[in-house]
């Protein structure tokens, strides 16, 4: 699997999947989540609705997957990620799974491309070097005979030169 960086917008990037940094009602909300809603419009909110009138909310580590409506992606695939509580042990694991169950779901739908953001980095607090350290760590330890590149998107420049740095 190739792994790539890119400083930028993640509703623009040409991708069979793209990431959303969800929250657990899966009906929009701020940041990276807000983006990709309003870019892709009311499809990927109609089949959130769809998935939470069948399960409930997502539980944080866990991933669900939408089309992607008007984004230049196949799929939205949507996780939770765990908000920064100081429980360092059980943050890390929660995040790890975000990947890894993006990842599992990837695959399964046939995926070549995937985009992540910097989940759980922003409103969630996550602090950014740990996080850059797991997403790196749990995508370079994933196999897959279906992923061929994944992406990581970053909005700022602070992410950005961590991911640089974990990824030389």
């Amino acid at each position: 699997m190739k792994v790539e960086l890119i400083k930028g917008d993640i509703t623009k990037i040409q991708a069979d999947a793209i990431v959303n940094a969800a929250n657990s009602s899966l009906l929009g909300g701020g940041g990276v989540d807000g983006a990709i809603h309003r870019a892709g419009g009311k499809q990927i909110l109609d089949e959130c609705i769809v998935i939470r009138n069948k399960q409930g909310k997502c539980n944080t580590g866990e991933a669900v997957v939408t089309t992607a409506g008007n984004l230049p992606a196949k799929y939205v695939i949507h996780t939770v990620g765990p908000v920064w509580n100081g429980d360092e042990k059980e943050c890390v694991s929660l995040l790890e799974n975000c990947y890894n169950n993006s990842l599992k779901l990837a695959e399964s739908l046939g995926v070549k491309t995937i985009a992540f953001p910097n989940i759980s980095t922003g409103v969630y607090r996550f602090p950014k070097e740990l996080a850059g350290k797991i997403a790196v760590e749990t995508v370079k330890n994933f196999r897959s005979d279906s992923i061929e590149k994944i992406i990581f998107v970053c909005f700022d420049d602070e992410n950005e030169a961590i991911y640089k740095r974990l990824l030389a």
